[in-house]
């Protein structure tokens, strides 16, 4: 596999890549990523900002036209809902650069994100526990 010598190494390389207002936009919400997430790690995955926290938490990525947000909450429905009018056909949300952007929803989306993270990996745990004891 190559390695793409221009891919951003970190998301401070990420972010300064992008105009002055889009990177305000791209701060503020690593800035609510790290307020909802504080024990999550920054890294770049596929190329873009990625936060982790057993697993993959949350994504986010300027475009030319808007800012993705990957992947939407899943479990609460009335957040699935909330979030609804930014979805795309994909189940990403998109946030029209052109718009305020909803900084609470986001936080909201990755608080909901934790819970769906935490729940997977105590499952995982749960199935191995029952599977070494059942030898």
């Amino acid at each position: 596999m190559k390695v793409d010598p221009n891919a951003p190494a970190n998301i401070d390389d990420y972010i300064a890549a992008f105009s002055p207002e889009v990177r305000a936009i791209l701060e503020k919400i690593r800035a609510t990523i790290k307020k909802a997430a504080p024990d999550a790690v920054e890294t770049i995955s596929y190329q873009i900002p990625t936060f982790t926290l057993a697993g993959n938490l949350v994504h986010f990525a300027a475009f030319k036209n808007h800012i993705g947000f990957y992947p939407p909450v899943r479990s609460d429905e009335k957040l699935r809902e909330e979030a609804s009018i930014y979805a795309n056909e994909k189940g990403n949300l998109r946030f029209p650069l052109g718009e305020r952007i909803p900084y609470a929803l986001i936080g909201r989306i990755v608080k909901a994100r934790i819970r769906e993270n935490l729940e997977v990996a105590e499952n995982r745990r749960n199935r191995k526990s029952r599977a070494i004891s059942a030898r």
